[in-house]
């Protein structure tokens, strides 16, 4: 797809599931598709490769969150993988100071800099395991957001993203048609690791008039500090989850 019709259908989809998107994002978008094409022929990033899938199972799917961030937070991206949410995400948020963490360094090398690439100057990468990091003075408890999608059931991500999240933030966790039971799953681990579950929101991605496929947003609210002995290793939380 040529960089004019992407800019088009990009703005055109955004529209249908009620989002908007200036020219100047849509252009960004463009060059961050043909770097994760490019890049997806050496390194496994994305199994989706058609431009109209990408733009929205990838972008509409991560940018979504964004009206429910307030201004200037920090945000956490635990597992981020090929950079979703964090890349579009920092496109349309500018304001966000937005960490992108996962265990494959060389993911993080290419998140690290296709940010780069794209000016995306509030966006930083680190290769490492959450539950270490969580532990980590610089990173326990100190995001305003911590997100994840596709990452790991409820109960098993709660563990591992809550000790991110300082008292009064919120982790945002990006599920799919599953969620009403993982909700149920995790009402202990979330309680026991200091947070509440406030909300959840359900959309569908849109295009051609259809819904092709739902999302659920978990909003689990901090209410308080999360006790130091969480997260366990990951071994424990796999085998034996709260």
């Amino acid at each position: 797809m040529e960089r004019m019709d992407f800019v088009s259908e990009c703005q055109r989809v955004f529209a249908l599931n009620s989002l908007a998107c200036t020219e100047a994002q849509a252009n960004l978008l463009y060059d961050l598709t043909v770097r994760m094409l490019e890049v997806n022929q050496v390194m496994n990033l994305t199994a989706i490769t058609d431009e109209k899938g990408i733009i929205l199972r990838h972008y509409v799917d991560s940018v979504m969150i964004s009206r429910d961030i307030p201004v200037n937070s920090r945000v956490l991206d635990v597992g981020c993988g090929a950079g979703f949410p964090t890349l579009p995400l920092a496109i349309f948020r500018p304001d966000l100071q937005i960490t992108a963490l996962d265990g494959t360094a060389k993911r993080i090398r290419y998140v690290d800099e296709t940010a780069k690439m794209l000016s995306l100057s509030g966006v930083s990468a680190i290769a490492g395991r959450a539950e270490e990091y969580a532990q980590k003075g610089e990173y326990r408890e100190r995001f305003d957001v911590v997100t994840a999608r596709a990452v790991a059931a409820l109960p098993m991500l709660s563990e591992l993203c809550l000790g991110f999240v300082r008292v009064g933030g919120v982790m945002l966790a990006m599920k799919s048609q599953q969620a009403e039971e993982e909700i149920a799953a995790a009402s202990s681990c979330i309680a026991l690791c200091g947070g509440k579950i406030e909300q959840t929101v359900t959309a569908q991605l849109t295009a051609d008039g259809e819904n092709l496929e739902q999302r659920t947003l978990v909003f689990v609210r901090k209410i308080k500090n999360t006790p130091q002995k969480y997260p366990r290793h990951f071994s424990k939380i796999s085998k034996n989850p709260l």
